[in-house]
């Protein structure tokens, strides 16, 4: 009886190994095939810690919106319902406490601070992961296209399905990071 009992918490345990990262990944794949793609535009970053490991570290232009909402706090979750601009880019509509009843994507970012109507929020997805041999190439390129926005365009592509939101790639001149970091390689720039 003992080790039947064993056993079957046994498989159990197997299965929840299974089910969870299953799930996530299904949900991350589910997201980018039938969600809406989202160009958010990214914002210099600190020249000197970029990379921690195999990830760039993203900021974004997008990191306000206007609020009539009072007290708010660390802890409260901030929903940023969004739309494209005419340039085709994410913007704010609006920022809640709690979901709306709205047929709008959202985004459920971090709370940074209230001053003046305006809210300060922090976008969750702001690693991209990526090779490490390229990671080097890849913050030097965000880096110099993100000081110089006349001459490039830098941002980074989001896939947004109800709660879920994929970071799928970052684009330099709408070149992908990786491709625009092999051209980069192969020329010794």
């Amino acid at each position: 009886m003992t080790k039947t009992v064993y056993s079957i918490a046994f498989f159990l345990m197997i299965l929840g190994q299974w089910f969870i990262p299953g799930k996530l990944i299904f949900e991350q794949e589910n997201t980018l095939k039938q969600g809406k793609a989202y160009r958010f535009k990214t914002r210099p970053i600190d020249p000197t810690d970029p990379f921690r490991g195999k990830y760039i570290v993203l900021r974004y232009e997008l990191n306000t919106a206007k609020t009539h909402l009072k007290n708010w706090d660390k802890e409260t979750p901030v929903y940023v319902y969004l739309k494209e601009d005419e340039d085709g880019f994410a913007q704010a509509t609006q920022v809640s406490k709690t979901p709306l009843q709205v047929d709008q994507d959202y985004v459920l970012a971090k709370y940074r601070g209230l001053a003046d109507s305006t809210l300060r929020f922090t976008l969750p997805f702001n690693r991209f992961y990526m090779e490490e041999s390229k990671a080097y190439d890849a913050e030097r390129a965000v880096w110099e296209n993100q000081r110089d926005t006349l001459d490039h365009d830098c941002h980074a592509l989001v896939y947004i399905k109800g709660k879920n939101a994929v970071l799928k790639d970052v684009l330099i001149d709408n070149i992908a990071i990786q491709k625009y970091v092999e051209d980069l390689q192969k020329t010794g720039e």
